[in-house]
């Protein structure tokens, strides 16, 4: 198997790191905290220093938090390292930040791939990750084997790596319509008397099946918002990031900014703004006409 550079150890990346260690692979980890990466020593990755360390490997990947996290981690002087190599990024970053990692990567020719993830981490642990890859045709043939062994489809989106980062905001963009039309069907439904959790099972096991309502609609019935899977911050934030593909394409979605004010609202709020980003469905919750 190969040696792949990782940078990266969240929740997120800590699992894909493992997953990669089980498939065979010798991996390379950095991270920028030394806590998480225990255990992933223990399970067989060797610990690196420097961002360049893990970015001189044939293939690496990255799964950073941020636009901000990913422009420090991967500046210019770091991804020196990675001349004529590859690099994937798999965080969910906006398209514009894609871009400027695009001609970064470029510039001292090596091979950028973009390649964010729909799933949480306990999902990337089972491997059943759906990976969204952009970029050109052979590094996607040269990595299908590293996203194979963390995801369970490598959905090609073609040759430009921003592309896999304005699907990976729309799908979220789907997520928050969702998590509004459950608000929406709970708060009228409960105000007639009926269990939240029989109106949220309803819709799952009949009409609207899948991860998305049979999951956040648990979560909202039961207003079981604590800890968060995905911060309500980070909500508002893909909301921006929709705006701006929306933007790009000359588009004007009818209802983006109802769900901004929602957001909005959900943020300003001291109690909704710790809780996961399902807790929009307080704000529809406590609304009177």
């Amino acid at each position: 198997m190969s040696t792949i550079g990782f940078l990266g150890a969240g929740s997120m990346g800590s699992a894909m790191v493992m997953r990669l260690v089980g498939a065979g692979h010798d991996v390379l980890v950095w991270n920028r905290s030394s806590g998480p990466l225990d255990p992933l020593a223990e399970a067989g990755a060797r610990v690196v220093h420097e961002p360049a360390e893990a970015l001189a490997c044939d293939v690496s990947f990255s799964m950073l938090a941020n636009d901000e996290a990913i422009d420090t981690v991967l500046s210019s002087d770091q991804v020196e390292a990675a001349r004529g190599r590859i690099h994937v990024s798999m965080a969910s970053i906006s398209p514009a930040m894609s871009d400027a990692l695009q001609k970064r990567f470029l510039s001292v020719g090596a091979t950028f791939v973009a390649a964010p993830v729909l799933g949480r981490p306990n999902v990337a642990a089972a491997g059943e990750l759906n990976i969204l890859a952009a970029g050109p045709p052979d590094a996607l043939d040269t990595i299908e084997p590293q996203l194979l062994a963390m995801g369970k489809r490598v959905w090609r989106l073609g040759d430009q790596p921003s592309v896999a980062n304005a699907v990976k905001v729309v799908v979220n963009y789907n997520i928050v319509h969702a998590l509004q039309a459950i608000a929406e069907s709970v708060t009228m439904t409960e105000r007639l008397g009926v269990d939240p959790e029989q109106i949220t099972e309803l819709l799952a096991s009949t009409l609207f099946s899948g991860v998305v309502y049979d999951g956040y609609g648990k979560l909202i019935a039961r207003r079981d918002y604590s800890p968060p899977g995905f911060r309500m911050e980070l909500g508002r934030k893909d909301l921006g990031l929709a705006q701006r593909v929306a933007e790009s394409v000359g588009f004007r979605p009818a209802t983006l900014p109802a769900l901004v004010e929602v957001f909005d609202e959900a943020v300003a709020d001291a109690e909704l703004k710790n809780y996961d980003w399902s807790a929009i469905a307080e704000v529809s919750r406590r609304s009177q006409a």
